[in-house]
């Protein structure tokens, strides 16, 4: 039944499937908050992906992807955020594309996908298109028919409608209540519509010439050779100045020498960390040139070894960028930012390494990149999985040298995620100033989270779990009798300005 209704009412059933997304799409999102909404959105797409499509279902690799997707659907429904939507996207493209191309390396992935998104934008009226060409013919006739049937019945029903509500106020009454959209609203709904068209229809119905790589190829052969004296005059000078740089931060940072008067530890630690992590880049990307397979490298063991000391090199730069950031952190605090920061430091040393690991292995550039682009998918997932915000307020309110130091500005920017943090703030407040702030900064974001939470369109998992451990520890309080400010409390008439009085009166 299923290989009949595959082959025989295919179209239909995508047609049926889109429309039912879009059905989605408006009861989710038109005119309300998102919250839950768009991971049961996107667990709709795969279910309706999966059912629609019979080589999707039958292409292991597209499985794969589908879990995945799945997977990101279901972080989403827990906490919604533009990573994780990103990465369902891409999940779901890779779904999309499985059955038509293996997955050759990350690279012409990328490019693949970026070339599907491109071309869905046109997808559904190139559908249009063909499906108009092939049925116009075939249905003229059966329309000319159909209408003929009609005609008479419609035209007759209306005129006797229009002469009953004449004669009769309960179906002129009838006729009146009847209220019409308004046509902006309509157009608003038809470009609605037709957005989330463009973007689920390439899925049900993707372009069958993605099958060639076409412009999507790359060559890594075609890449330039150094000579041998370039290559070997380059790393030894390279070398040098990398060990100078490193014995600095040995000395400065490891071994914790003075620093020379005027400088700070977290000056040194603060200006050094992002430059540094260009630097290891750039670097990188020269070893690639010089380390690779079929060059110079390949026949000189000397070269071999000033490749690999300078791939050292840099992961003693990134390791010390880290450290460079995590001495900031002790200084100041920890944010969302920063614990991105790390991430991304610890990924370059990542590719460093595998860089080294494949000179001395022999793999190909296909196995570099796509070891180094699961190593950023692994990253990515579990930064998804996580809460970075809610793990820098619970740092922050930990690690505290003082209560006062800490930065409520921040916390209060961080909203929820701050918000059991705040209350082990407010156990821990010493004076009555502060432990005002703290409660005004916990009554505030409680009452916003329940006011989220009220709406089942922006209701999310994790606000729930958060204000269920926030009443099991505080009780519900409601929101403050004054304003806050980055935790400041104002009195009401305070915060008055005269523009506030002016849109007042």
């Amino acid at each position: 039944m299923t290989a009949y209704i595959s082959r025989h009412h295919g179209f239909h059933v995508k047609l049926i499937g889109a429309g039912t997304l879009i059905g989605l799409a408006h009861l989710f999102f038109y005119g309300e908050e998102p919250g839950w909404t768009l991971g049961g959105f996107a667990l709709a797409w795969s279910v309706i992906l999966t059912l629609t499509r019979v080589d999707v279902r039958a292409s292991r690799a597209a499985r794969v992807a589908l879990a995945m997707a799945t997977l990101f659907g279901v972080m989403l429904v827990d906490d919604p955020g533009p990573l994780k939507s990103l990465l369902f996207l891409v999940a779901i493209g890779s779904a999309t594309l499985l059955p038509l191309r293996r997955f050759d390396d990350a690279i012409r992935w990328a490019a693949r996908l970026f070339a599907h998104g491109v071309l869905g934008i046109v997808a559904p009226l190139r559908d249009a298109r063909r499906l108009a060409r092939a049925e116009g013919r075939r249905d003229h006739r059966r329309i000319v028919k159909v209408a003929a049937v009609l005609v008479l019945p419609m035209i007759g029903s209306a005129v006797f409608l229009t002469l009953f509500a004449q004669a009769n106020p309960v179906i002129a009454n009838a006729f009146a209540a009847i209220r019409f959209p308004d046509l902006s609203t309509l157009l608003l709904r038809l470009i609605f519509s037709g957005c989330f068209l463009i973007l689920v229809w390439s899925s049900l119905r993707p372009r069958r010439t993605l099958r060639q790589t076409g412009v999507l190829q790359w060559d890594a052969a075609a890449m330039p050779h150094l000579a041998h004296g370039t290559l070997i005059l380059s790393l030894a000078a390279f070398n040098l100045i990398f060990a100078i740089q490193n014995a600095l931060d040995i000395a400065f940072l490891w071994s914790g020498a003075p620093l020379p008067e005027g400088v700070t530890l977290a000056d040194y630690a603060h200006q050094g960390a992002y430059p540094l992590i260009v630097t290891a880049l750039l670097a990188g990307g020269f070893v690639l040139l010089a380390a690779r397979p079929d060059g110079a490298a390949r026949e000189s063991r000397t070269l071999r070894r000033l490749i690999l000391l300078w791939v050292a090199q840099n992961v003693l730069l990134v390791a010390s960028s880290i450290l460079r950031t995590l001495d900031y952190i002790a200084a100041y605090s920890l944010t969302g930012w920063r614990i991105a920061a790390l991430a991304w430091m610890a990924l370059v040393a990542v590719g460093l390494i595998l860089i080294g690991w494949r000179m001395l292995s022999g793999y190909s550039a296909r196995w570099l990149v796509n070891a180094n682009a699961l190593a950023a998918g692994v990253v990515l997932t579990a930064g998804c999985a996580s809460d970075p915000g809610g793990i820098a307020a619970q740092w922050n309110v930990a690690h505290a040298r003082s209560v006062a130091d800490l930065d409520l500005c921040y916390l209060e920017y961080l909203g929820p995620s701050a918000l059991l943090p705040l209350i082990a703030l407010e156990r821990r407040a010493a004076g009555p100033v502060l432990r005002q702030r703290t409660a005004n900064l916990i009554g505030l974001t409680m009452s916003e989270t329940a006011r989220r939470q009220a709406d089942w369109h922006s209701w999310t998992w994790r606000d729930a779990r958060r204000l269920s451990a926030a009443h099991a520890l505080v009780g519900k309080r409601p929101a403050p009798h004054v304003l806050t400010v980055c935790g400041e409390p104002l009195k009401t008439e305070a915060a008055e300005t005269p523009l506030t009085k002016a849109a007042r009166s």
